[in-house]
């Protein structure tokens, strides 16, 4: 876990290479295996490979989501605020068990955040995306993961970049 870490990189530029079919359920396995508060699962994932959607997809917010038409997968993280009051930090979770489950596979990702976001002066982000994919109303969008083969090469962040001065021994000094 610790070298998936120590690699892990923002990737904002993806081959045209769809993503494999296989890759593609164990990702959908990982979002599932995700923990979640008092295993109440408030979320739902919708896995977007077509093209047009994806185009769709990356004009969600100005700034930020272009990248997810370059990406060949997008995975559109919902949840249903009705169903548990941590709903943010269980669509968080999910979101980052996915992109370690990507980087796993050998594939990069993209976080886009959507919550609290404007698509324009009248429609929300999350608004927008709900509405692209189908959702009912009740559920919010808050984030977007792009996944796909790497067409940049990040090295993951050094050891000496680390800001080690954030790190406290049971007080903070």
């Amino acid at each position: 876990m610790i070298d998936l870490l120590r690699q892990r990189r923002s990737i904002r530029k993806f081959k045209s290479l769809p993503v494999e079919n296989d890759k593609v359920q164990t990702l959908a396995e990982a979002l599932l295996r995700a923990p979640t508060s008092r295993n109440q699962q408030p979320c739902q994932f919708i896995m977007v490979n077509q093209h047009d959607l994806l185009q769709q997809l990356s004009t969600a917010k100005p700034h930020g989501a272009a990248l997810i038409k370059g990406a060949p997968l997008a995975v559109v993280i919902a949840a249903d605020p009705s169903i548990s009051d941590v709903w943010i930090e269980d669509a968080s979770i999910a979101a980052i068990t996915v992109q370690y489950a990507a980087e796993a596979l050998g594939l990069k990702s993209c976080w886009v955040q959507l919550r609290q976001r404007p698509h324009d002066e009248k429609t929300g982000a999350s608004d927008f995306a709900r509405s692209l994919v189908g959702l009912p109303e009740q559920f919010e969008v808050p984030i977007i993961i792009a996944i796909g083969y790497p067409d940049e090469d990040k090295p993951g962040h050094s050891t000496a970049a680390l800001k080690s001065e954030k790190i406290h021994s049971n007080k903070f000094q």
